[in-house]
C-alpha cells in the first residue's frame, strides 16, 4: 500500500537535518494544485506554514488539494496567476483580496502546463504564465519583501551538445526561439530574466532552480500530456502498446518527486542560493527504451513496444550537472528508480482501482 504521509514525513526529516523549517511562516504558491505544487503545499502545511495555494485548476486538480480545505493555516484562491493580483490593498486593474492581509514571507511561483503535447493548444498560456505570471508574483513579492522562489527547467538548456552534458548551470542553451517548444523553453528562460531584474532593480531576494524529469505519485497521465513515465505506466496497466518515440535511444534522468520536493525548499530556504539557477535533478541516465522494458517487468504487463516518429527537438541526452546542488543545497537525490518506480505504480493501482 502507498504511503504518502509517510513520504512527507521523510522530506521533513531530510530537511530538519539541516534545520530548514518554514514554521510560521506564510507562504503563497502558485500553481499549488498542481503536481509538485501540491507536494509543496502539503510538506509546508506539516512543517507549521501558514499556506495560499493560488491555481485556476486549468492544469491543476483540486482532487490534490480538496483534503488540505478544512486545514486553518490553508486557503485556496482559484485565480490565474497571469492576471494581477495584490492582497491587502485595492489596486485598479487588478484582483484584490483586500481580506488576506497577512505579510507574505514567501512567493513560489510554480504555475505552468509542462507537458510536451500541450504545447500546441496551450502556447499562449503558457507564455503567460511564465512570463506575466511571473512579473505578477514577482511584484506580489515585491510589495511584501518576500523571498521568491522560481521553478525554471532544464529545457532551457534546450538540445546540448554531448560534450555538454552533464550539463552545468554556467551553459547557456542551445534553444530553438520559433520551435514547437519555445512557449515553454524560451518563457522559462524569459521568467529567470524577471527574476534578475526584480533582484537587480528592486534588490528582491530571488531563488530559482532548473527542474530535470520528476516522476512520482500526482503526475497526469494520458496521451494528451506525453509525459513518459505516467504513460509507460498506464499503457503497462492496461496492456495497451508502450510508445517510444524514436529509437527509445534518447537519455533522461528520472527525479522521484519525493527527492525534488526536498531540492527545491532547500534551495528557497538557503542564502547561498540567491540569484543563482541551480540543477534539480538525478544525475543517474536511462535511456527512453530501457525505462519501457523496466516499467514492463514492474507490472508484469503483456504491452507490446510500438515505436513513432521522434517529436521536433526533442533532447536526445539530458543529464544534469549536480555539483552546485551538492555544494550548496547539501542536495542530491537517493530515490532509486527501480524503487521510485515501484511506488509510484503503486499510487497508479490504487487510485485508478487496478
Amino acid at each position: 500500500m502507498y504511503d504518502h504521509e509517510q513520504e512527507l514525513k521523510e522530506i521533513i526529516s531530510q530537511l530538519q537535518q539541516d534545520n530548514i523549517s518554514f514554521k510560521d511562516k506564510h507562504i503563497l504558491i502558485t500553481g499549488g494544485a498542481g503536481f509538485l505544487g501540491s507536494w509543496m503545499c502539503e510538506t509546508l502545511l506539516m512543517q507549521g506554514a501558514k499556506v495560499i495555494c493560488l491555481d485556476n485548476l486549468s492544469s491543476g486538480q483540486w482532487d490534490n488539494i480538496k483534503h488540505l480545505n478544512n486545514n486553518p493555516n490553508f486557503k485556496f484562491i482559484h485565480h490565474d496567476i497571469s492576471i494581477p493580483i495584490y492582497f491587502g490593498r485595492t489596486m485598479p486593474n487588478a484582483v484584490s483580496y483586500p481580506n488576506i492581509t497577512e505579510k507574505l514571507d514567501y512567493v513560489m511561483h510554480l504555475a505552468s502546463r509542462a507537458s510536451p503535447f500541450e504545447f500546441k493548444n496551450y502556447a499562449i498560456s503558457i507564455l503567460k504564465s511564465n512570463t506575466l505570471g511571473t512579473m505578477n508574483a514577482l511584484g506580489i513579492a515585491a510589495n511584501h519583501q518576500a523571498n521568491f522562489f522560481y521553478s525554471s527547467t532544464s529545457e532551457c538548456y534546450g538540445n546540448p551538445p554531448a560534450e555538454k552534458v552533464p550539463t552545468s548551470e554556467e551553459y547557456w542553451g542551445h534553444v530553438n526561439p520559433i520551435g514547437p517548444r519555445s512557449c515553454y523553453d524560451e518563457s522559462k528562460r524569459a521568467g529567470e530574466a524577471f527574476c534578475k531584474a526584480y533582484e537587480l532593480q528592486h534588490d528582491i531576494n530571488v531563488h530559482f532552480v532548473r527542474i530535470f524529469n520528476t516522476y512520482g505519485p500526482r503526475i497526469r497521465s494520458g496521451k494528451e500530456f506525453g509525459r513518459v513515465v505516467p504513460n509507460f505506466i498506464y499503457q503497462c496497466l492496461n496492456d495497451e502498446p508502450i510508445t517510444v518515440f524514436g529509437d527509445g535511444s534518447q537519455i533522461r534522468c528520472l527525479t522521484y518527486v519525493v527527492d525534488e520536493v526536498e531540492g527545491l525548499l532547500r534551495d528557497a530556504f538557503i542564502p547561498q542560493a540567491r540569484g543563482i539557477p541551480i540543477n534539480v535533478g538525478n544525475d543517474q541516465m536511462i535511456s527512453i527504451l530501457e525505462l519501457a522494458h523496466l516499467i514492463k517487468e514492474l507490472t508484469n504487463s503483456n504491452s507490446k513496444i510500438v515505436f513513432k516518429p521522434l517529436p521536433i527537438d526533442d533532447p536526445l541526452l539530458r543529464q544534469p550537472d549536480l555539483t552546485r546542488a551538492k555544494k550548496i543545497l547539501k542536495w542530491e537525490p537517493h530515490t532509486p528508480v527501480r524503487e521510485g518506480l515501484l511506488k509510484t505504480i503503486q499510487w497508479f493501482k490504487e487510485i485508478y482501482n487496478y
